[in-house]
């Protein structure tokens, strides 16, 4: 989801130096180079062909296009596109550096970050940082990857049952043989590390020592992956909605559903204290009582509801909604109404939170890029975490189900990522004293709160601030005046808060 940096570095004859800040402190090193032959020194002197970047958006919105290597272990062999954008400071005198922007994914386009509507940046931060939006290698407008799939081959949603798990292994069998067939000798490069290594030279053609950053989600994973890296070329940084760097890969899959069973709690609760309003239950066993009854009577015959036939199955992969109990709430009683031959009585739907993430343009992007350069990223990145044996998914997913009922199976079930190869760049270890703010609302249906606990252990220089009783994924810019406030704060000064702090949500009424 987001980023940002900013200073000057790139000057003539500063080949030492150019070499020094783009090869990270651990990590990448371009081996038996000097700094008279360094290939990467081609890419550091690049000279940005800014241009409006369209007539929908201010003219003081630019965007150019960027050469990367392709592979940071040959920086002379091929290189990819790396599509760039800025919103410049809004002040000469102020200006502070870059704030580089990304919108999470793998696999989220974030050339349109500077202008989202969505997120808001206070005046304090527009003045200070010129707002710099890019799609990831292989997102977008960056030389972007696609396997030819088709929309059912796109579906993540997977449930295990023990009469399609044949045909669940076929598609993640073939969704890994078209990826390779069609974009075989890119995929091993779309790796968290490379772009990592993007986004120094982003740095380095923008002319700056350090980059501060903005990033959501996955994003909060790059981030740290880039701060571990490159940890003297990291300014101030915000981490929004933060992954578990240790479980990223499968394990993020996982501690969603685990984290989905006290939120579904917390909901049955909510909603027996207003009986009156749903008629769903006046305790939570019989709220729960009534909501798996709904999932029973739609394995049955599938209910009509929201313009889709939805099985139980196809309920339970709403998951995401009760962790806002109000959609919730009217979402599972509009079910029952339907249900029962009645009109609904709201509008309420399930689904996945969109989260702050921008369209791309769909200017030569392959329709499946999405979820082509996400699985190429998330599995090149965490080959390791996923099993090669199908039966090893069968028995995970039963045993899941067991345990977190209502998206146990979904996590655990078998993915492309188990027919995957190794990308080019090892996983990294993240666990350093870079300064960073981590922001995290305590019920995120995508990123778990432990997660971001985990994240704030691993940087040993953050703080945490937690929106207690905070809903969504997302928390900065999106409306909470005590969590934007002091992230602003850091942004604007580098003052991070003196110890971890608790904001509140408004209750949910």
């Amino acid at each position: 989801m987001h980023n940002r940096r900013t200073a000057s570095l790139v000057a003539a004859g500063a080949a030492a130096t150019l070499i020094a800040a783009l090869t990270p402190a651990t990590g990448f090193a371009s081996s038996q180079t000097t700094a008279t032959n360094d290939p990467l020194r081609t890419y550091a002197r690049q000279k940005p062909a800014w241009q409006r970047c369209d007539a929908n958006h201010p003219a003081t919105y630019q965007c150019a296009t960027l050469k990367v290597p392709l592979d940071y272990g040959d920086p002379g062999g091929r290189a990819i596109d790396l599509a760039i954008s800025r919103l410049r400071a809004s002040s000469t005198k102020e200006r502070r550096g870059v704030l580089l922007l990304n919108p999470g994914g793998p696999g989220g386009p974030g050339l349109d970050m500077p202008v989202d509507p969505v997120v808001t940046f206070p005046g304090g931060v527009k003045r200070q940082y010129d707002l710099i939006g890019f799609d990831p290698r292989g997102v977008g407008q960056s030389s972007p990857v696609g396997c030819g799939l088709t929309d059912g081959e796109q579906d993540l949603e997977r449930p295990y049952q023990a009469g399609t798990f044949a045909k669940d292994v076929d598609w993640a069998r073939t969704v890994a043989d078209k990826c390779r067939a069609t974009a075989g000798d890119t995929l091993r490069y779309l790796t968290t590390r490379d772009t990592a290594h993007d986004m120094d030279v982003i740095r380095a053609v923008l002319g700056e020592k350090k980059i501060s950053y903005l990033g959501y989600s996955y994003g909060t994973y790059l981030g740290a992956v880039y701060a571990q890296m490159f940890p003297r070329r990291t300014d101030r940084f915000v981490l929004d909605s933060a992954v578990d760097p240790a479980r990223y890969g499968r394990g993020m899959f996982q501690a969603v559903a685990q984290r989905t069973e006290p939120a579904f709690t917390r909901w049955s609760r909510w909603t027996a204290e207003r009986h009156t309003a749903y008629q769903l239950g006046d305790t939570p066993a019989e709220v729960r009582t009534t909501f798996w009854d709904l999932i029973a009577r739609a394995d049955r015959e599938p209910i009509g509801f929201g313009g889709k036939a939805l099985t139980g199955d196809g309920i339970r992969a709403g998951r995401a909604t009760f962790f806002h109990v109000r959609a919730a709430a009217e979402w599972v009683a509009g079910l029952k109404r339907a249900a029962e031959g009645k009109k609904p009585a709201s509008s309420g739907t399930a689904g996945q939170d969109p989260g702050p993430v921008p369209p791309a343009s769909a200017r030569d992007v392959p329709p499946d890029n999405n979820a082509a350069s996400a699985w190429a990223v998330l599995c090149a990145d965490t080959r390791a975490s996923w099993p090669r044996d199908p039966g090893q998914y069968r028995r995970d997913a039963v045993r899941d189900k067991a345990r977190y009922p209502l998206y146990g199976d979904f996590a655990s079930n078998i993915t492309p990522c188990a027919f995957w190869k190794q990308g080019s760049e090892p996983a990294i270890t993240v666990d350093n004293r870079v300064s960073a703010l981590i922001l995290q609302n305590e019920w995120d249906p995508e990123t778990p709160l432990a997660g971001g606990r985990a994240m704030h252990r691993a940087l040993r220089g953050s703080r945490m601030i937690t929106v207690a009783g905070g809903e969504g994924h997302g928390v900065y810019g999106l409306g909470n005046a005590c969590a934007d406030t002091s992230a602003t704060a850091y942004l604007t000064t580098g003052g991070l808060p003196a110890k971890d702090l608790t904001c509140r949500a408004p209750q949910a009424s």
